[in-house]
């Protein structure tokens, strides 16, 4: 076989390398987008359950403490009203979040450039993290809503010890987790505890897949 034949041989068989190579990282990138949109799309579920059952709350509960500020002020307990009014403000907080993840969802678009993905990824990470504090601290506010001035006029020594350290714990427990719910803690136990589910998952799944193409790319 003569050299000429020998270098075109060569360069075939390069070719078709080249092309099976492009063919395969076509293939996978393919594969990843259908992945990371089943996984991105199966947030949605459990994030509209959420927010329906959210406002059905905040309906509810705000509607109750509207109706006893303007029939039963001289009644009600403050205590009750300035707890309810906390619960209503912070679930409506996260509902806002809630309804800018939906929208964040909407949004991705898998014919985009990777990064923009990881984005978009990022604030779906950052939100779910941000809106799971903010409904812990909640925590303190179920331990007060029933207090009322025959409390302080009746209650004895032991009970307020044993209110206090009720509200005192419920009220660590709250500012524990909102300090310490961070992307930094995502492989200890409590963390996949709280967010073993629907909502968080499929964000950490996509990301990683993310990352393994891009890494596939470098190489």
């Amino acid at each position: 076989m003569e050299l000429t034949e020998l270098k075109q041989l060569w360069q075939s068989s390069n070719d078709k390398l080249e092309k099976s190579l492009v063919l395969h990282q076509k293939n996978t990138e393919d594969i990843t987008k259908i992945k990371l949109q089943n996984f991105i799309y199966s947030m949605r579920p459990i994030k509209i359950f959420t927010l329906v059952i959210g406002i059905f709350w905040v309906l509810t509960l705000g509607t109750i403490v509207v109706n006893l500020a303007r029939y039963a002020l001289a009644s009600v307990s403050l205590f009750f009203l300035f707890s309810a009014g906390l619960q209503i403000l912070l679930t409506a907080i996260s509902i806002w979040v809630y309804t800018y993840q939906l929208v964040l969802i909407q949004q991705v678009d898998l014919s985009k450039p990777i990064i923009i993905v990881q984005e978009s990824l990022t604030k779906l990470k950052t939100s779910t993290l941000w809106v799971t504090r903010i409904l812990f601290l909640q925590f303190p506010l179920w331990t007060t809503f029933y207090w009322n001035e025959s409390m302080f006029e009746n209650g004895n020594a032991l009970l307020w010890v044993l209110q206090g350290f009720i509200t005192l714990l419920f009220a660590f427990v709250s500012i524990w987790f909102f300090v310490n719910i961070k992307y930094e803690n995502k492989d200890k136990k409590w963390f996949q505890w709280i967010f073993n589910g629907k909502e968080w998952q499929p964000i950490i799944s996509s990301m990683e897949l993310l990352e393994e193409v891009e890494k596939f790319k470098r190489e």
